[in-house]
């Protein structure tokens, strides 16, 4: 009995992948490029958290097999046995039903997510603020690395916006279902008559894509704007106008990158961030082409909201395309999505 995914989790060819990744990271010039050195370890990693899941399964279905076939010859502790493993690998096996959902290439890919806060000031940009926090503990718990690549403080709290990179096992695959608006309705802390209020805030996520994926930007079509990066004040702040902003004209899309010292290295993962943008409106228009109803970028606008986090009068996170609901908004809030990340990949495989 062994396991074997068809297609993009042939387990026998992310195998063959590791160990030629592996064997690059023996070669005497491996470490040349520290950039591209760094890429094939998240990538090897990545392939490992892959492939040990289902070895787990494949060798628990090889013992739970031998221990039903003693089992029928009558020795009742080994029915036992049996049935305590089957929680633990009816577990594995949701997991590997998930990870089945994260069939398509891009999948893999790192995931650029941008906050943005809608209209309301100070309420949207403290909403901003615990999304982004919510995000990143999300990105915690699934062991990615995280970049945090640009940030703009509110005026007089939360976030007016921001930007960050998760890199790992599948981080736009996971990542791709927070895309849209975020409802949130509450007892408002900056309000000293302690009115209810809803405010809004865009999440918008796109996959990092590589120097494989051919991009054209062309020189002319970029307003490229250097500025002086905030900090924390002190020996902090920064003293050079080393962050870089970079509008593509064409297209609308502007990028920035505050967090490097060097000019070039923000520059560069600026430009890392419109290519993966540009990227996603390309694939945005080919699905469209082929599926007007597909959908799943929403404006940060009135009514158009994916979820809503109600904390008052009542207690409930609602997701409104799957209809996932939790009664528990501070677990939610304190990153666990997981079980609404399932919901959307599974609504996701079934339309």
């Amino acid at each position: 009995m062994s396991i074997h995914y068809g297609g993009y989790f042939d387990v026998a060819r992310l195998k063959d992948e590791k160990e030629a990744l592996t064997e690059q990271t023996s070669q005497p010039e491996f470490w040349n490029n520290p950039e591209e050195a760094k890429n094939v370890q998240l990538r090897i990693e990545a392939l490992q958290k892959t492939i040990e899941p289902f070895e787990f399964v494949d060798s628990s279905l090889r013992d739970l097999k031998e221990l039903l076939e003693i089992a029928e010859d009558g020795e009742t502790s080994l029915r036992s046995e049996a049935s305590s493993k089957l929680p633990d690998l009816e577990k594995k096996l949701r997991q590997l039903e998930l990870k089945k959902m994260l069939s398509k290439e891009e999948d893999r890919l790192g995931a650029i997510v941008t906050i943005n806060a809608g209209s309301g000031g100070t309420e949207a940009q403290d909403w901003a603020q615990i999304l982004q926090r919510m995000l990143l503990r999300y990105a915690h718990k699934k062991g990615f690395a995280v970049e945090l690549v640009d940030e703009q403080a509110g005026e007089a709290a939360g976030i007016k916006s921001c930007s960050f990179i998760a890199r790992g096992d599948h981080a736009y695959g996971y990542f791709k279902s927070e895309r849209g608006v975020h409802r949130l309705v509450r007892i408002s802390p900056f309000d000293a008559n302690k009115r209810r209020h809803t405010s809004f805030s865009a999440i918008d996520v796109v996959p990092e894509v590589d120097d494989k994926i051919e991009i054209e930007i062309r020189t002319e079509d970029l307003k490229v704007d250097t500025f002086r990066a905030g900090g924390a004040g002190g020996q902090h702040v920064n003293k050079t106008d080393s962050a870089v902003r970079i509008t593509h004209i064409p297209s609308g899309v502007i990028v920035a990158c505050q967090t490097q010292r060097s000019q070039h290295q923000n520059r560069a993962t600026a430009m890392t961030m419109l290519r993966s943008k540009l990227y996603e409106i390309e694939m945005e228009k080919r699905r469209a082409a082929t599926d007007a109803h597909h959908a799943q970028k929403m404006d940060n606008a009135w009514g158009s909201q994916i979820r809503s986090y109600v904390l008052a009068p009542y207690r409930l996170v609602k997701d409104h395309r799957t209809e996932h609901e939790s009664f528990q908004p501070d677990v939610v809030l304190d990153g666990d999505l997981e079980d609404f990340v399932e919901a959307f990949l599974l609504k996701s495989s079934t339309t």
